[in-house]
């Protein structure tokens, strides 16, 4: 927050005319207000009086996918106190939407809100179905078929009901810590959050246990390949990443590793060194492996030729981190897979 608020002490030292303040990161509730006080503040000090307004503009664009979501928004929120700031945000945004239905106007601490409230609601529809995964193991049930038939009820829909081996990235993360940790401050409990939270931070050794089951607790000297480590496919972002968990965890029982990832190995290589080896193809990860474990679900791991795969694996064993696969279709080609909630 000390840069945010830098900012606005800087605006408020050299502006000589009235401005509409925007912010546009994802910042705690109550950061506009704050943005306010520093700006008059430092308006006091040089002993003037300029009137300005202060908006709060959250993005929401998802990487891998952030021009379409700029050029051709669901929705723009717009928290302000003002007609004027009101009118300025409309007339910016208008070269972008026809009509201006998609743009919703609200106070400052409600916009601000609905960015956080958005991102956590996105992380409980995972780790609600990465749970249910867990539990259809159990029982004996397919949570693909639970997905399909949860998801056709129109009151839930079938966006962010893929169970996996857990969340990442820049936002989710952060923003579900950011909200609980809000609460705190403020005397009350987020349980759900708390509850998201933990199992999404479970669900990042999944593949692992799954693995170190079927060798029988016996993993030293494995060769490992991994397929994906960034969090998400269309990036290179490392962070919160499951894939770096799981190659913590294989390190430390003994296995050789080797990955390839279409465009995160340079970031990968920044943040664990040369702890694995960098493939240059997914071909080359397999190659001697014990066991191959799908993290990132990139459009060029989807159809692989599984004979060439098998062929040459030391062990034709298939860990889906995504459930992209079909079960049937590699055991037919005499391969071991292991999926989510399957």
């Amino acid at each position: 927050m000390k840069y945010v608020l830098q900012v606005a002490e800087t605006i408020g030292v050299h502006m000589n005319k009235y401005i509409l303040v925007v912010t546009k990161s994802t910042v705690p509730v109550g950061t506009a207000q704050m943005v306010k006080a520093k700006i008059s503040e430092a308006l006091n000090l040089r002993g003037i009086s300029i009137p300005f307004d202060v908006a709060s503009n959250p993005e929401f664009l998802k990487e891998g996918n952030a021009v379409k979501d700029f050029m051709s928004p669901d929705r723009v929120v717009v928290g302000v106190e003002s007609n004027k700031a009101r009118d300025i945000m409309t007339r910016l945004y208008k070269p972008f939407m026809l009509s201006s239905e998609r743009m919703l106007f609200t106070d400052l601490p409600s916009a601000e809100m609905i960015k956080y409230a958005a991102n956590s609601m996105l992380a409980t529809r995972i780790s609600f179905m990465n749970d249910i995964a867990n539990l259809c193991e159990l029982l004996g049930a397919d949570v693909n078929m639970v997905r399909k038939g949860i998801g056709s009820d129109t009151r839930i829909g079938n966006k962010f009901l893929y169970p996996g081996c857990g969340y990442g990235g820049s936002c989710f993360p952060k923003d579900v810590k950011a909200l609980i940790k809000t609460a705190d401050h403020h005397g009350y409990e987020m349980k759900v959050l708390k509850a998201v939270e933990e199992v999404n931070e479970n669900q990042k050794f999944v593949l692992y246990h799954k693995l170190k089951d079927y060798y029988k607790g016996v993993l030293k000297g494995k060769q490992i390949a991994i397929w994906g480590l960034s969090f998400k496919p269309e990036t290179d972002d490392m962070r919160e990443a499951p894939s770096l968990v799981i190659i913590k965890h294989l390190l430390n029982e003994g296995c050789s590793i080797k990955v390839y990832d279409p465009i995160a190995m340079p970031e990968c290589r920044r943040t664990i060194g040369d702890s694995v080896v960098f493939c240059s193809n997914m071909y080359e990860a397999a190659d001697g492996s014990d066991a191959l474990l799908l993290i990132t679900e990139w459009k060029v791991f989807r159809l692989p030729d599984w004979n060439q795969v098998k062929i040459s694996m030391s062990h034709p064993l298939i860990l889906d981190g995504r459930n992209i696969y079909n079960r049937t279709e590699l055991e037919q080609k005499g391969i071991h897979y292991i999926g989510i909630g399957q």
